[in-house]
């Protein structure tokens, strides 16, 4: 999110303030410590004019080692 958030060229502060938040809550949005509500996540998607999926973290589902392991 810091990518697209940088690359739209805002703040946390702007971005917070276009989307109706803190900019602590941006903060913690952008480092993964809060979830953005899906209402949430699609107005900062169209504050940075960007697709949803681009904002998503990826989530780590495992590695071939430790299913490997697993069997």
């Amino acid at each position: 999110m810091k990518f697209a958030r940088e690359r739209a060229g805002l703040s946390q502060g702007q971005l917070a303030e276009l989307i109706g938040v803190s900019r602590q809550m941006m903060s913690d949005i952008e480092l993964g410590w809060r979830s953005a509500t899906p209402e949430r996540l699609l107005a900062i998607a169209k504050a940075l004019n960007c697709p949803v999926v681009f904002l998503e973290r990826k989530r780590d589902i495992g590695t071939p080692s430790a299913e490997r392991e697993a069997s």
